[in-house]
């Protein structure tokens, strides 16, 4: 990915901010429970990489696909508004963010096992699948049609640790109940991202998801991976929603971490204020995709739905 192309995706975005016509606003959470959606207004263009945010004068009653990428060890402060992040910044400003949104555990497993099954199940390590055999449910058997995209990967279902791929943020692996699918589902990042199943969980490498690699190298990332995602036929239609977050903070930051929902409906600068974390980020996940019973802590959780318009 060359520089040219990154100062592209940035200049579409800032003429977003600029062009479409809509202040920032701040969303209160709804009640746990509340499935209110409330009317979006449209605005004209229509929506595309450069517009990727309040195009839609209405969220449907269910999303055809629900996308998260998760980034590493970063609190909120050390990415929005930060000189490193750029792109994650005006991103959060062309369409929506939740400013008290929280990881839920220290080290990144528990995190990536609660915002996919509602529960940490006690884990409170790194240690590989074979130490931690979760069983039952989990957002990936409700979805029953997902994909994992590793990038890094070295090839399909990998449960183990090579080069900038870390099988614990790919948290397939440490669901039996998935076997069967796993090498057809858990599969090395492609480009262009196949986008097509239900829900699909995006980890970036050691380097680009910013654990081992600084902010910047990850906001390049995403400045030349989301593009492409944002004009594919799947957002283009209105019908998905992409979510951005991180696993958990640096340690210093009270957990506080990003949170950017991206979708046709969500008006742009939208800031939802809520006092949230990955289980929530999980109920509002179910509720997109129509999927019951919401799982584990999910159940309890305030959902953010309304709040983001969707």
């Amino acid at each position: 990915m060359t520089r040219l192309r990154v100062t592209a995706g940035l200049l579409g975005l800032a003429l977003l901010i600029a062009g479409c016509g809509s202040s920032g606003r701040s969303a209160g959470g709804p009640s746990p429970g509340s499935t209110a959606r409330p009317t979006a207004t449209a605005a004209s263009g229509g929506v595309s990489a450069d517009r990727p945010c309040g195009s839609a004068a209405a969220a449907p009653a269910h999303y055809d696909h629900v996308v998260w990428v998760v980034f590493e060890n970063h609190g909120a402060d050390a990415v929005i508004g930060a000189t490193d992040a750029p792109y994650l910044t005006r991103l959060a400003t062309a369409c929506g963010q939740a400013t008290d949104y929280h990881g839920v555990a220290h080290p990144s497993l528990p995190n990536y096992l609660a915002m996919t099954s509602g529960s940490t199940h006690g884990v409170t390590d790194d240690a590989g699948p074979a130490s931690h055999p979760v069983d039952g449910p989990s957002l990936f058997s409700q979805a029953q049609d997902w994909r994992s995209l590793q990038d890094g990967m070295a090839k399909p279902c990998s449960s183990g640790n090579a080069g900038r791929y870390a099988v614990k943020h790919n948290p397939v692996q440490y669901y039996p109940g998935l076997a069967a699918d796993c090498a057809a589902r858990s599969v090395p990042m492609t480009s262009p991202p196949d986008l097509s199943a239900r829900f699909t969980f995006v980890t970036p490498d050691l380097c680009h998801d910013m654990h081992d690699c600084d902010v910047r190298t990850g906001d390049d990332w995403l400045a030349g991976w989301l593009p492409a995602v944002l004009d594919a036929p799947q957002y283009r239609a209105g019908r998905t929603t992409i979510f951005v977050t991180f696993d958990e903070d640096e340690g210093d930051s009270g957990q506080r971490v990003p949170l950017l929902a991206i979708a046709p409906p969500v008006h742009s600068g939208t800031k939802v204020g809520v006092t949230a974390d990955h289980y929530a980020l999980l109920r509002t996940t179910e509720e997109l995709l129509g999927l019951t019973p919401y799982l584990g802590q999910a159940a309890t959780a305030p959902s953010l739905r309304a709040a983001f318009r969707l």
